[in-house]
């Protein structure tokens, strides 16, 4: 049996190694539905109820029915424990809500949990290339055509998927999008974060992008030991010129950009700062510090 968990949203243990959905669900055939990437450290998952208050804003945004979050934090806490029985290890926790079938009936829930893949304990360590990306929209799309779902994070990952394709094509390990005005606005999974001094800047959500929890968490750990945190305007230039650019994610926590579009970055004084209270923010998101 692999080292995975699957758990349904009825608190049913499943083979891993055995199919879960239907052909027909939607979640399959169009991408019609949200997911969360929760990181499980020390046996705990970190900012559940942060991911969770998205998992119901996405499900708004699709018009999905209102989560059940009892229901989603049990499936959590039984996932968890199943993880837990089978291994010590960092693992990522996924939980998935579809629309249900195409031919009709209840929505599709349910939870995952695995071993985190071989790139991320990488880019903790070494940080990442990256290269710049146009996403082909301003950063008033989302609000012109809300539909778009731009802030919802969706199954539909095809495009960002092609573009981390793109990028290894390139001799690149991410990507940095960017507006058709030119700004930054997000990588295909994270959130960017640049350091100028003792302050953080980070895109504002309202550009399109989807609001980061982990972002969230690291400018309130920042904030209380004397950091300035700002969601402004950002350009490729303002990475280059920056004293460190990082980016952030639930699951890869902080991934230095030593390259940008070729050009090395340098290793910022801060850096083992930021990668600090990157650490402590995922592992207080909920008001509780982690064991590990």
């Amino acid at each position: 049996m692999s080292e995975r968990v699957v758990v349904t949203l009825d608190g049913q243990v499943h083979d891993a190694d055995a199919p879960l959905l239907c052909a027909d669900d939607l979640a399959a055939v169009r991408g019609d539905g949200i997911f969360e990437t929760i990181l499980v450290r020390g046996g705990v998952p970190c900012g559940v109820e942060s991911h969770l208050a998205r998992l119901t804003a996405s499900a708004a945004a699709l018009d999905l029915p209102t989560p059940d979050l009892d229901d989603w934090r049990l499936v959590v806490a039984h996932a968890v424990d199943e993880w837990g029985s089978l291994t010590q290890d960092e693992g990522v926790l996924r939980l998935v809500l579809s629309r249900g079938r195409e031919s009709g009936g209840d929505p599709t829930g349910f939870a995952t949990v695995g071993p985190l893949h071989e790139r991320i304990a990488k880019a903790r360590a070494d940080g990442v290339a990256a290269i710049t990306l146009a996403r082909g929209y301003s950063v008033d799309f989302a609000a012109d055509a809300p539909w778009q779902l731009l802030g919802a994070k969706t199954l539909s990952y095809a495009t960002n998927m092609a573009a981390l394709r793109h990028a290894a094509r390139n001799g690149a390990d991410d990507v940095i999008y960017t507006s058709s005005e030119g700004r930054v606005l997000e990588g295909p999974r994270s959130t960017v974060v640049l350091a100028r001094g003792k302050t953080l800047v980070t895109p504002p959500a309202e550009h399109g992008i989807l609001a980061g929890t982990t972002v969230d968490a690291l400018f309130r750990v920042a904030e209380d030991k004397g950091f300035t945190c700002e969601r402004a305007d950002v350009y490729p230039a303002d990475l280059i010129a920056a004293d460190g650019v990082w980016l952030v994610s639930s699951i890869t926590l902080a991934a230095r950009v030593v390259t940008l579009n070729g050009v090395s970055l340098g290793t910022p004084e801060i850096a083992e700062d930021v990668r600090s209270m990157v650490d402590l923010a995922i592992e207080t998101a909920d008001g509780e510090a982690v064991d590990s």
